[in-house]
Formats: C-alpha cells, structure tokens, sequence
C-alpha cells in the first residue's frame, strides 16, 4: 500500500525478489494535475501496472467493499509505505502476519506527516528509515528494525526523499523474511523522545527575517522542493513572490544597524541578507513568473541593491511563481 513517489523503489525491490509474491499494488485515487487538469496516475499506481499488478484504488480504506476485497485477496502480509490514509483495525487485523510500515524517520523521533522536512527544519545531524509493526495510532506501533544515515549540509528535501526512499526498500526486503520466518521480534517505541511531524502547507515557507540565519536554511532546505522557501522583493510598487531554491548560512555577522530583511550585498557571490542574527546568502531564487537561476544570472536581469528590504505581503500570495 503505497501512494507517493517515495515507495515506488520499494514495491520494485519487492517485484524483483524471489521471496516475496505480489498479490496487488493498492494506492490513493488517480487525482487531476497540471494546469490542464489532466487525471494522473499516483506514482505507487504507474509502477504496478508497469509490473503487470492488479491495483485497488479504494476512496477510504475504511470502505467495506475494498475490506472485502482485501479478505479474498488473503494476503499474508502488507506492506505500507506512504500511502496517506490511517488504517483501520479491520484492515489492520486481515493478514495474518499483520500490517508493516515503512517510516522515514527514527521512531519515535518525528511521528506523522512530513518527517523528512522537520527533521531538516530541526536541524537534525541524523535521520533514517524504521520499519515498525502497524497498530492504530499515528506511527506508534513497534519496531522491527532501522536505518540511520547522516544528514549533509548539502541535503535537502529531495535528496533526503531520494535517499530514504532507496533504504526504505532496502531495510524491507532484508527484514520481513526473518520476520515472517519468526527470527525477529517487534520490541516497543521507547517512551521518550517522541516528537510529531505535522503535514506541511504552503504557509510554511514564508521566510521571517527576524528569524536567525541558520534557522532560515534550515527551511530553505526542508521545503525544496515543495513548497519552497519564499520571500517578496519590492518591484514596481507591488511586492513579487521570490522563491529561494537554495541558500547558505553565511558566518559573517551583519552590521548592527542593518534591519532584518535588508540587503546587504548582491554580487556574483550571491545576495546576501541580514537576518535578526547573522546573515542568509541566496544561491538560486525565481522570481514570480520568471524561471528559476543562480545568483548571478537573476542579478544580470533584476536590480537587487544594498539596503533593498525585502517586502512582506499576504501568505495567499504564495506559490504563484
């Protein structure tokens, strides 16, 4: 059971090992996309039928005809990963071996939504894949193993996506044969350390210069690149959304009486910005309307001086570039 781009690596991994036999591929419903609004495949979806698998696309997984469905399907166990619905305790207690989760975080450390992303908004050193036994709360239920893997300067989003993604099928397809062989045992989340991930929303990536300069690239980096980091650049009268695809925290302090916001330098080096401590250099932004580039390039096209502030305007602004 899967939905996002994430678990397509692992229903394939699972497709190409002889010990394991697909029965069906069950995904989230085909959605409208693009600016034409064209009905798309999820991801998990595209990937089954390329496979030759049935696939069940059932509204809820709550839905007693799709639970029917399941029970004729008998299957010995399920694996989920990043399917995006909770799962009932009827669908929960069909495969004798249960339910298996993929997670993209070391539980108990960030439980829901969005791990990847707070895990980077956090600032976090280290992150990883558990595999953990489902039982009816959010990402409670206990581990059967894990994965670490350390999280680089250079990370963002989607390469933590990339990553967790290929260990994610990696940490399965190692695992559940000891598992369903009775070689391994669950062994419970411990008590302390739980924090919760909550879904993102476009809102998010408004960048508060007040803010301190490493806290800002931190959410530079957790939201490329969905929804993306954004702030406004004064342009004629009007303020325009900018988008920030990549950035770096810069170890020179700002002069004392440069305001949050304000410009400090725009060169080929990057545009750099005084936050409420120390200072944030742009290396890659898109303006509104405009494509995405580096420093220099966008400089080229735009006049960004010292002392330019930049702007705030209404969050329903955002993600119009």
């Amino acid at each position: 059971m899967g939905t996002a781009d994430i678990a397509r690596p692992a229903l394939e991994a699972f497709a190409r090992d002889p010990a394991f036999h697909l029965l069906a591929a069950v995904s989230q419903p085909d959605k409208p996309r693009g600016r034409d609004l064209q009905l798309q495949q999820t991801p998990v979806k595209a990937a089954a039928v390329a496979l030759g698998l049935p696939v069940l696309q059932p509204a809820r997984a709550r839905d007693a005809s799709f639970l029917a469905q399941l029970r004729e399907l008998a299957p010995d166990l399920i694996v989920v990963f990043a399917y995006g619905q909770l799962l009932p305790r009827a669908l929960l207690d069909i495969p004798r071996h249960g339910c298996l989760n993929i997670h993209t975080s070391l539980l108990p450390r960030w439980r829901g939504a969005a791990p990847i992303q707070w895990a980077l908004l956090a600032g976090d050193t280290e992150t990883g894949v558990t595999l953990m036994k489902m039982d009816a709360g959010l990402d409670t239920g206990p581990i059967l193993a894990t994965r670490t893997t350390p999280i680089a300067p250079e990370d963002n989003a989607q390469t933590l996506h990339d990553r967790l993604a290929a260990l994610g099928a990696e940490l399965a397809v190692q695992t559940i044969p000891r598992y369903v062989a009775g070689d391994l045992a669950p062994r419970p989340q411990p008590a302390g350390g739980v924090t919760h991930a909550r879904k993102i929303s476009k809102a998010d990536g408004r960048l508060d210069w007040t803010q301190p300069s490493r806290a800002l690239w931190n959410q530079v980096r957790a939201f490329t690149p969905w929804p993306s980091a954004f702030t406004f650049l004064p342009a004629d009268g009007k303020p325009r959304l900018l988008k920030i695809w990549q950035a770096r925290d810069d170890d020179a302090p700002p002069p004392a009486v440069a305001a949050p916001g304000t410009v400090l330098s725009a060169d080929k080096t990057g545009i750099l910005i005084a936050c409420g401590q120390g200072a944030l250099r742009l290396l890659s932004v898109q303006r509104e309307g405009s494509r995405r580039m580096n420093a220099q390039e966008f400089l080229t096209g735009h006049s960004v001086v010292p002392g330019t502030i930049l702007a705030s305007a209404s969050p329903s602004s955002a993600g119009s570039a």
